[in-house]
């Protein structure tokens, strides 16, 4: 029997293709006023959850306003390349803020954002989670909808390759650099050479070169964590024939 189409499997890749994103928060007024809405611009990781993952520095307006109202969301923009930006799809996320200590989602975002690691050692810069409420999705012209957080997530992650990530990424980019530049360049059709591997999720992987990031889809998702390496190596079979 054929399994029924994922209706939010676009939304999910729209949210895990950014990597960076505008930051709304509710910055404190002045004596006698209201908090006021700000916005500021942030680089962003998603977990394997989807659960954005931010790098802030104390010093900044945004971490100030968090830490007197947790609550935030998040716009990942789609859009870009269009000529009408606005048929495009855009996604905001809701939900609240808090400081972690967890060495895996810190080694996630600094392999999505490598230059962030001369600063995120600085006694003055903290990781970030935020929870997922709740997204507002903005499709085009007429397509839009709120999707809750554990809607979202029809396709729960996997522990074990969360657990695993970082092996299996630095495996491939040391001893399957060939492999990684196949997938970029037969299967995504991107421009030149030194593309790496940042991320592995149960729905795909995660490139970057430079200043530019990719993302290549499993269809379909992993059953499990061992079905990583296996459909790894498809891939490669089917860049080389490409």
């Amino acid at each position: 029997m054929t399994e029924p189409p994922d209706p939010f499997r676009d939304v999910r890749e729209l949210i895990r293709r950014g990597d960076r994103a505008a930051l709304a928060t509710a910055l404190p007024g002045g004596a006698g006023e209201g908090a006021w809405p700000y916005a500021s611009l942030v680089l962003v990781a998603v977990d394997q959850d989807l659960s954005p993952i931010l790098l802030l520095s104390d010093l900044a307006e945004h971490t100030r306003a968090i830490a007197a109202d947790p609550r935030v969301s998040l716009l990942i923009d789609g859009t870009g390349g269009l000529a009408q930006p606005l048929t495009g799809p855009r996604v905001t996320l809701l939900g609240r803020a808090a400081k972690t200590d967890d060495e895996r989602l810190k080694q996630r975002f600094l392999r999505r954002h490598p230059d962030a690691g001369m600063y995120a050692g600085f006694r003055d810069f903290n990781f970030y989670k935020m929870s997922l409420e709740r997204t507002h999705l903005v499709g085009g012209f007429g397509k839009i909808r709120w999707i809750e957080g554990a809607e979202l997530l029809a396709v729960p992650p996997l522990p074990e390759l969360a657990a695993g990530e970082a092996g299996i990424v630095t495996h491939m980019n040391e001893d399957h650099g060939d492999a990684v530049q196949l997938y970029a360049a037969k299967l995504l059709g991107l421009p030149g050479e030194g593309w790496t591997m940042t991320g592995i999720d149960r729905e795909g992987l995660d490139l970057r070169r430079e200043g530019d990031v990719a993302r290549l889809a499993f269809d379909p998702p992993l059953p499990s964590a061992a079905a990583a390496r296996q459909t790894l190596v498809a891939l490669v079979q089917r860049a080389r024939t490409a």
